[in-house]
């Protein structure tokens, strides 16, 4: 069997009193071990909601279509999206796929040391482990902890321990597939570059990591492949250099043009409000190569090398 996680024409929409939120349309995406797919776009994108939808922690209001099947040696076939949360919660969550959140420290409990939460993650996905303190540690050092940065509790810890620490928790199952949400917000420079070298361990060791990200900088570190988001559809997919250094997009153009290193030029206009989103593509609104066919959305041709949405790319 393979082992892969296949996303196709999955859309999320929320059913708000009198709009509905159309906040991820038609994603399709594979993703294999010894992979590292970033998953890039401005805030509000639908890149964290894709995520959710995969791990189902989406709210009751969630309306979820297409299928994102997780294929490997560890059970038949499962399609999150129809998986009960029994089933993720048992099968998939820290066992397939390890999730590291956005603001770590938040997510960790207060008022217990980030050993006893990381001892608790051993005994729960290792009920047979006989030396839950040994593996704890073991699964820090993979992290870039040491077992004594384990004993202090989360509002001792700084922002670069706290992501180690989540990143351990994460490991803790050994899942093949983790999902870093923007793993890199609010860090150093140098505590960036030791995460982004972390997962550049984990897919030489045979792990598959998708990181989403707003920081495109991080992704061309580590990335074999960038999927470009806007306003919940991808629009460009391909590897690092041919996206960041000649995008096919208008939109992927103008957010390298948005670097410091190059042009510094914003973005012109606003993103849509994905309650009220524009016909055909949502781009055009903003873009200077507006055609009469952009009144129709443009397909994606994922079975490129590079793939771009647009009707008369650059």
């Amino acid at each position: 069997m393979v082992t892969e996680l296949a996303v196709d024409h999955v859309s999320v929409r929320f059913a708000l009193p009198g709009a509905t939120v159309a906040a991820v349309a038609d994603v399709s995406l594979r993703l294999r071990p010894g992979q590292c797919l970033a998953l890039v776009g401005e805030s509000g994108c639908g890149k964290t909601v894709l995520a959710g939808a995969l791990l189902g922690f989406l709210p009751g209001n969630a309306q979820v279509s297409g299928s994102a099947v997780l294929s490997d040696e560890d059970g038949p076939p499962l399609d999150l999206l129809a998986a009960t949360d029994r089933q993720l919660a048992t099968t998939v969550r820290g066992r397939r796929i390890g999730l590291v959140p956005q603001s770590p420290a938040s997510h960790l409990t207060p008022v217990r040391t980030a050993r006893a939460q990381l001892e608790e993650a051993v005994r729960a996905h290792h009920p047979d482990e006989p030396d839950p303190r040994g593996r704890a540690n073991g699964v820090a050092a993979r992290a870039g902890l040491a077992p004594e940065d384990l004993d202090h509790y989360p509002h001792e810890l700084s922002g670069g321990m706290a992501q180690r620490v989540a990143t351990a928790l994460a490991l803790v199952g050994d899942p093949w597939l983790i999902i870093a949400d923007e793993p890199t917000t609010g860090l150093d420079h140098h505590l960036v570059e030791g995460l982004l070298e972390e997962f550049r361990r984990l897919v030489a060791d045979g792990h598959a990591v998708l990181l989403i990200t707003h920081d495109l900088a991080a992704a061309q570190r580590v990335a074999d492949r960038i999927a470009v988001m806007y306003a919940g559809r991808l629009i460009e997919v391909g590897p690092p250099h041919t996206v960041l250094d000649a995008p096919g997009h208008p939109y992927t153009r103008g957010l390298g043009d948005a670097l410091p290193d190059r042009a510094f030029t914003p973005v012109p206009g606003m993103p849509p409000l994905l309650t009220d989103l524009p016909p055909g593509c949502s781009f055009a609104p903003r873009c200077d190569r507006v055609v009469p066919e952009c009144a129709e959305v443009p397909a994606l041709p994922l079975d490129t090398e590079h793939a771009v949405a647009c009707h008369r790319p650059c």
